[in-house]
């Protein structure tokens, strides 16, 4: 019996589709309500939230594996402490439970904003910073409170590692899939549908949603690794260039107009502003509005090395996430 929390989210959803069609037996958390279409009668869906403990233990009766994908993701000031308490204790709660049942095996969907920073050598010189699994997370730099809470998310895991739990981590970059057009990375999809003109001239690393499934299924129910980490990333792509191969998919009119770096210093401050004042969350943030000044590639030479496979092409992962989309008839708002 498997356990996957977060079952509603993206990275859920398509990790109980893949486990499923291995024919196991699925148990699969969720807050609020169970998805649409979420698997009729083959899932075990229980309403619990990761911050109950008692909820977590009684939720892991009879589990063999745990897939933890549940999680919080924001830049929103606001969430800071929904953060710890989502994405730490949460965590905390889950590796507590996994130590009370021998045996137990845990995949973790951290994230590449966990990964530490680039050696301050390789920042002074030319080209694109590289980041794999070895980078260092150094406690005097300044992160923003999604990466620390996922940092110290780990940091959970690592501490049942080393209290004899059996747990590998995977760190994908952006993941890209047909998910809620109003969540998570999908919003990136809906911004280039809507025909908005602006963009910020920024690197993103990409992955496709089910090579993230495929992956950590594969290091969790196949192979005897733990204790280890690896990051999911199928490239880099600059934001002009994800956002016009998906206008081009939708038939729509790509961005044109760059952002230059000081009015993004500016937007950021104005909607902080905003946000204190009103409560609402800001359309961009001080973390968004840096991001990717200077092309930075995360390595994910590890997992193919490992597990010898490749993964799929950005352009084919835009594509499928455009038909998807229109065939699920999800586009609006």
């Amino acid at each position: 019996m498997i356990l996957v929390t977060g079952g509603s989210g993206l990275v859920g959803s398509f990790l109980i589709t893949e486990l499923l069609g291995r024919g196991l037996s699925v148990r699969a958390l969720y807050r609020e309500k169970i998805p649409v279409a979420a698997h009729p009668g083959r899932v075990e869906w229980v309403q619990a939230d990761i911050r109950d403990v008692l909820a977590v233990r009684a939720a892991l009766a009879g589990i063999t594996h745990v897939f933890h994908c549940a999680g919080l993701v924001s830049y929103a000031p606001q969430d800071e402490e929904a953060l710890l308490r989502v994405n730490v204790e949460g965590t905390a709660n889950i590796v507590d439970a996994c130590l009370e049942q021998p045996g137990i095996r845990l995949g973790f969907v951290s994230s590449v904003a966990a990964l530490g920073q680039v050696p301050a050598a390789q920042q002074q010189a030319p080209g694109p910073l590289l980041v794999d699994e070895q980078a260092k997370w150094d406690l005097g730099a300044e992160h923003n409170a999604y990466a620390t809470s996922k940092y110290l998310a780990e940091l959970e895991v690592w501490r049942g590692v080393a209290e004899g739990l059996w747990a590998v981590m995977v760190n994908p970059a952006v993941i890209l899939g047909p998910g809620n057009w109003q969540r998570s990375s999908t919003r990136l999809l809906r911004y280039a549908y809507q025909e908005h003109r602006f963009y910020t001239p920024s690197t993103m690393n990409l992955v496709d949603v089910r090579d993230v499934v495929a992956m950590l299924a594969q290091l969790t129910l196949n192979t005897e690794r733990s204790g280890e980490r690896y990051v999911l990333s199928a490239g880099s792509l600059p934001l002009r260039e994800l956002l016009t191969q998906v206008a081009a998919c939708f038939g729509k009119r790509p961005p044109t107009v760059p952002v230059p770096g000081w009015a993004g210093e500016v937007v950021w401050r104005l909607e902080h502003v905003r946000a204190v004042l009103t409560g609402a969350r800001p359309l961009i943030t001080k973390a968004t509005a840096r991001a990717g000044r200077r092309p930075l590639e995360y390595r994910a030479d590890k997992i193919r090395r490992e597990l010898g496979q490749e993964f799929r092409p950005l352009p084919e992962t835009i594509r499928w996430c455009c038909e998807q989309l229109v065939a699920n008839e999800q586009l609006g708002g």
